[in-house]
C-alpha cells in the first residue's frame, strides 16, 4: 500500500502531471488532442506525462481508432483529485476555461 502510495505521489510531483490529472479528474474521458490543445504543450510532452501516471495506476486508457482516451481510475485517484479540488489554482482554472472551449460545439 505504501509504496502505491509512494508511486502515486512521485507521479504527480511534476506541475504538467498536475494540471493533465486536474483536467481529467473534471471529465468523465479526454482524448490526448484535447489535452494537448488546453496545454498547448506538445503532443509527445502530454503522451509522456499521461503515460507516467498511467503508469502509477491513477488513469486507465481507451482506444478509438487512432485515438486514446484517458479517464482517471480507482479510489485513490478521486480521493487525490478531491484534495487538488479544494486546493484551488488558477493554472488549473485556466486550463479548465480552454479546455471548455475546445469542447464547446
Amino acid at each position: 500500500m505504501i509504496q502505491g502510495l509512494s508511486a502515486s505521489f512521485k507521479a504527480l510531483g511534476d506541475p504538467v502531471r498536475l494540471r493533465l490529472f486536474a483536467l481529467l479528474g473534471h471529465s468523465k474521458e479526454l482524448c490526448v488532442c484535447h489535452l494537448v490543445d488546453a496545454l498547448q504543450l506538445p503532443q509527445s510532452t502530454v503522451s509522456r506525462h499521461l503515460s507516467i501516471l498511467r503508469h502509477a495506476g491513477l488513469l486507465e486508457t481507451r482506444r478509438e481508432g487512432k485515438w486514446m482516451y484517458y479517464h482517471l481510475c480507482g479510489d485513490l485517484s478521486t480521493e487525490l483529485f478531491t484534495v487538488l479540488q479544494k486546493e484551488g489554482c488558477s493554472q488549473i482554472e485556466q486550463d479548465l476555461k480552454a479546455l471548455h472551449c475546445i469542447l464547446a460545439p
